[in-house]
């Protein structure tokens, strides 16, 4: 576009202030101005801020309950033979090369003290990889064990890395320098999620300098956005995808394309699944997975009663009293391609958007001046992965309970300053993992041994570890196949 175009759109907008430097900028810096400039939307960033600041804050009157039954189950309290049938069923799935992987991996590593992506982090296993490699890895173990229980010859689990402008250069140089961790770059495809410009607390957009506007990352509800924009769902449609799973990168324990939720959300005929762990005590502060006047609904803690909050009801399966608003959501979700093709119909509208006040560095529109604010003075807009939940009917929709030990240990936090999920806890979750699968198979451990690494390569989800049956392990070590 022109600039006298870029001017106009921009002016209809109500948004001309982004100009307000222009014509004191050198030649280089106009460019640069007007190149972000024509990668924006001026009408639709008003539109939303508009909608977003004249949301009043007033009560929910929503009715909230439990997920019904029907669309639960749990891995804790399942026979073993159905678990069994659910893996079955997801291997197949694998089998057919039906199956993709979506990781959500825009973050810095800035809470960690690192500047680089999070996928890059060292928790500090002995074997020093980072959660990317450990990730990699699990689908390379995947693959080779599904071919081995289905007698395959090429079975291929695409992955689909979802980064943020400030990530995708240097996860891209990271995969590269590693060889892609074994798999075939061929089938590791990186993506981009959107970005909204700033906005002050009128809805204006904010200037980061004088010849840039200041973004930030659309959320991780930007997922949707990016699938259709940077045609992953186009790929999807050429590899003969059906089946997606997608997830966090800061989850050292995540089951990527695990058979037992794949088989588990086809044999329930979903759109949407997810996964939930249960809730440690009742005042533990994490989003619950719920239904909301009737549909499924992620929601805050704050949202539900002290009453509800320690309300308990006695599991059908189990006979035990457990909590009753016990699923902690671990953005951990699957989606049938189906569903996702439909996206174009409500990811711009149906999805609300969700205000963030934050400090952020901009300029002074009347003196040119560079402002590092000491509190809020703008707005971010996200959107949220789970708010498409409530367009589902219950019965498209379906939560698979696990065991928070086994399948997560997220990493938010830089170690020595909180004292959860962090570097710290994360790897100690995954040693003691391992130290668990190790005995289970016949292995001895030493009550003041913290763990052991079995690497993802060595075994998927504690299978094939049959060779260390008789081992007596003393020290922390990684297990050698």
């Amino acid at each position: 576009m022109s600039l006298k175009e870029l001017q106009e759109s921009y002016g209809t907008a109500g948004q001309s202030q982004v100009f307000t430097f222009y014509d004191s900028l050198d030649e280089s810096s106009q460019k640069l101005l007007l190149s972000q400039l024509a990668t924006i939307d001026p009408a639709r960033v008003s539109r939303i801020a508009e909608t977003v600041l004249s949301q009043a804050p007033e009560s929910d009157p929503s009715e909230i309950a439990p997920l019904p039954e029907s669309a639960t189950a749990s891995v804790l309290t399942a026979p073993p033979s159905q678990i069994e049938k659910w893996e079955k069923i997801g291997i197949s799935l694998i089998a057919q090369n039906s199956v993709a992987v979506v990781l959500l991996a825009g973050g810095q590593g800035t809470r960690l003290g690192s500047s680089a992506p999070k996928g890059c982090f060292d928790i500090g296993l002995p074997s020093h990889k980072s959660l990317f490699e450990l990730q990699a890895e699990r689908i390379v173990s995947l693959q080779n064990l599904v071919q081995n229980r289905t007698g395959k010859t090429k079975v291929i689990i695409p992955w689909y890395i979802m980064t943020s402008g400030p990530t995708r250069a240097p996860t891209e140089t990271f995969f590269k320098e590693h060889s892609y961790f074994g798999l075939d770059p061929s089938n590791v495809k990186f993506f981009e999620q959107g970005v909204l410009p700033c906005i002050d607390n009128s809805g204006k957009i904010l200037l980061e300098s004088k010849d840039k506007v200041a973004v930030a990352p659309d959320g991780n509800g930007g997922i949707y956005r990016a699938l259709v924009q940077e045609d992953v769902l186009l790929d999807f449609a050429k590899r003969g995808i059906k089946h997606v799973h997608a997830y966090c990168v800061d989850n050292c324990l995540v089951r990527m394309a695990d058979p037992v939720f794949l088989g588990f959300a086809e044999s329930r005929g979903v759109l949407v699944a997810t996964k939930s762990v249960p809730k440690r005590h009742p005042k533990e502060n994490v989003g619950l997975i719920v239904a909301k006047d009737g549909h499924p609904a992620v929601i805050e803690y704050s949202e539900i009663s002290e009453e509800m909050a320690h309300r308990t009801a006695v599991d059908s399966e189990s006979g035990k009293t457990e909590l009753a608003f016990r699923a902690a959501n671990i953005v951990n979700h699957y989606y049938s391609v189906e569903y996702l093709n439909t996206i174009p119909t409500w990811s711009e509208n149906y999805l609300p958007y969700h205000i963030a006040r934050k400090k952020i560095p901009c300029v002074d529109l009347e003196t040119g001046e560079s402002i590092s604010p000491s509190k809020p003075n703008g707005i971010k807009m996200e959107q949220f992965i789970f708010d498409c939940f409530p367009q589902l009917d219950s019965a498209q929709f379906a939560n698979l309970e696990v065991r928070r030990e086994d399948e997560f240990s997220p990493l938010k936090n830089k170690a020595g300053t909180v004292g959860e999920d962090d570097a710290d806890t994360s790897r100690a979750d995954l040693l003691k993992q391992g130290k668990r699968w190790v005995v289970a198979a016949g292995a001895t451990a030493s009550d003041d041994v913290v763990g052991v690494e079995v690497p993802p390569l060595v075994s998927y989800a504690g299978e094939s570890l049959e060779f260390v049956k008789g081992k007596a392990f003393n020290k922390v070590t990684i297990v050698e196949a």
